[in-house]
């Protein structure tokens, strides 16, 4: 009776054709059912995802746990990179070029100086990028005064102390020879002219050429011309284009490194290639005078920071003294400090065995500051890694020569990155760009300042792939592809205007950069 009672029961309950509205409300509760399942399961994942992703991020590791160990940051950088792949070319190639090419004959109309019986002599200040840039100016203000150029003495006040000639730097006799179709340039002054009366002058900074003929005419009186400073006498526009290239033949042809510097330096390129065949040159001024001189003590310690400040103080030709470093940094004036440059490189999509250069001088703090680094990118190499102590040897204590060397590395690089835009990194992206728009990656340091604020208090949780996908974006467009030069905004003059405006060595396009190949013909 009960499997009896029970079967009429099913049959009660179902034997009769259910109506519309309960089949609808049925499906109703079905899917209603269905959803939520789905969505709890759903929840789970995502949740379980995100744990995941926390624990694998490097960024947001390395901010919550300092005392990891190098070998899981690499671990984790793998797995977080694997998320957004970078392609290789997009890593190494440099720019397309659109057909550019180095150009710096001279035009039909370029006479070369007539000689004179007058002489200009000059103290080249500065360090190594800023002397050259300075010197190639002074080839062109001797043409423009038609006077014979004597061959430069060399700054040896600077922080440095370098007591190198113009000749432990420079090849003497080239510099001479490659210019002798432009102007007279000699070794020293003539001795009967060593006892006369000399016309000191300090030229005005970025000056037109009509301000060097009037010069001209005003020193007519003098036979010799001592300029007190070379950096920045010439303006880096509106200037006639056989000038901007007698410019560009000097820096680019004319100032050749001495062989020494030039022998070692290849070599030191080529060890690095049989290395891992492509690297990065990083010019990382962490250096003690340029933090002390910019005031930037962000990372640092309070005895570093008063270190800094005591240095800023005592050296005379620093005019600004007290300096506001938190402002500085916001506002993108702050080199990177080393952890910087390797969360930068990192979200860029290098990987942990990317060889590195380091072309800097002594780095402030040594690996105190630098383990930050070198716990994402191991593969670090410096001058004194990749060459022996007998090969350096002859370089002791001279800063200046070892920048030369720096300097062709870093020109030869695959990659070059400056962590902030003193004269070498202008001076190395403008002769990469010379040489072909080679890749130079430029962090935009004000925008990185508030990715890497927001990283550190948490703002940026996302993982890896967000802050790699803005860091990537916001750098599109600072790979070194050919542009034309920044002009000053209108309406500016004096200083304003200058600061607006681009350095003519950083990007000596269009005036030395052109599309014709006949122009590329040297003389």
């Amino acid at each position: 009776m009960v499997n009896h009672r029970g079967g009429s029961y099913h049959t009660r309950g179902f034997s009769r054709r259910p109506s519309f509205f309960t089949i609808i409300t049925l499906c109703i509760i079905l899917l209603s059912s269905c959803s939520i399942f789905i969505f709890l399961v759903s929840t789970r994942n995502i949740s379980d995802d995100d744990d995941d992703d926390h624990h694998k991020d490097p960024l947001v590791e390395h901010f919550n746990s300092h005392s990891q160990s190098q070998s899981q940051s690499q671990s984790n950088f793998q797995s977080g990179s694997q998320s957004l792949p970078v392609p290789d070319e997009q890593l190494w190639d440099a720019s397309f070029s659109y057909g550019l090419h180095p150009c710096v004959k001279p035009t039909s109309k370029y006479k070369a100086a007539q000689g004179s019986d007058r002489y200009i002599t000059v103290r080249s200040n500065g360090g190594l990028n800023q002397m050259r840039t300075g010197i190639s100016d002074m080839v062109a203000v001797a043409y423009i005064m038609n006077a014979t150029l004597v061959i430069p003495q060399l700054d040896k006040r600077s922080f440095w102390k370098d007591s190198s000639t113009f000749s432990d730097i420079f090849d003497e006799l080239h510099f001479i020879t490659s210019l002798q179709g432009d102007l007279r340039i000699v070794g020293e002054l003539p001795k009967e002219l060593e006892s006369v009366p000399r016309a000191r002058k300090h030229f005005t900074s970025w000056s037109s050429m009509g301000y060097y003929e009037e010069m001209t005419e005003s020193l007519k009186d003098y036979q010799v011309i001592h300029v007190a400073k070379s950096d920045s006498r010439l303006a880096n526009n509106d200037l006639p284009l056989d000038i901007q290239r007698l410019r560009c033949r000097t820096l680019y042809h004319a100032l050749r490194f001495s062989p020494p510097i030039e022998i070692l330096g290849k070599k030191l390129v080529e060890r690095l290639r049989s290395r891992g065949g492509r690297y990065i040159a990083l010019h990382l001024r962490y250096e003690k005078d340029m933090l002390s001189f910019t005031g930037c003590t962000y990372g640092l310690t309070e005895a570093e920071s008063e270190e800094l400040r005591i240095m800023r103080e005592n050296t005379n030709h620093w005019k600004v003294k007290k300096i506001n470093s938190t402002e500085q940094r916001i506002g993108g004036l702050c080199p990177l400090t080393p952890k910087e440059v390797g969360i930068f490189l990192q979200a860029l999509g290098y990987p942990p065995s990317t060889l590195i250069y380091i072309a800097a001088g002594e780095i402030y703090g040594g690996n105190t500051h630098l383990s930050e680094l070198m716990s994402r990118f191991p593969n670090l190499v410096f001058k004194e890694t990749l060459a022996t102590k007998e090969e350096l040897k002859a370089f002791a204590r001279h800063a200046t020569q070892t920048a030369a060397l720096d300097y062709i590395i870093s020109v030869e690089s695959d990659v070059f990155v400056p962590s902030y835009s003193g004269n070498m990194a202008r001076a190395v992206e403008g002769h990469r760009r010379f040489l072909g728009h080679l890749k130079t990656i430029t962090p935009d340091r004000k925008g990185l300042v508030k990715l890497f604020d927001k990283l550190e208090i948490g703002k940026l949780r996302e993982g890896w792939s967000s802050l790699s996908s803005l860091v990537q974006k916001m750098h599109k467009s600072w790979q070194g592809a050919p542009r034309k030069r920044r002009v000053a905004l209108p309406g500016l003059k004096g200083k304003a205007r200058l600061r607006t405006e681009e350095s003519f060595y950083e990007n000596p396009y269009p005036e030395c950069i052109c599309s014709s190949k006949a122009e590329y013909e040297m003389r």
